[in-house]
């Protein structure tokens, strides 16, 4: 079996549409990236500058873990998953 036969059939099912496929992998990468900010800002202890830079970087991927939620709980009422 060649493998352009091996993988012909990948992707021919999805578990949800793309856009819904997007949205949860980016609010899982976001929600990885927030609990390693508390070490990155511990690793910057002495150096104000970069704790305030880390500081401020979670807040933005706060936010943004919020919004990406409402936005999953909105395609979950239309029934989208």
């Amino acid at each position: 079996m060649t493998t352009a036969q091996q993988t012909q059939h990948i992707g021919d099912t999805a578990a949800i549409a793309d856009h819904d496929h997007d949205l949860v992998h980016e609010l899982s990468k976001r929600i990885d990236g927030v609990w390693r900010y508390d070490q990155y800002i511990a690793n910057a202890e002495g150096n104000s500058e970069l704790q305030n830079f880390w500081r401020s970087l979670k807040q933005q991927d706060q936010e943004n873990v919020a919004k990406l939620k409402e936005l999953v709980a909105t395609e979950v009422k239309k029934d989208c998953f």
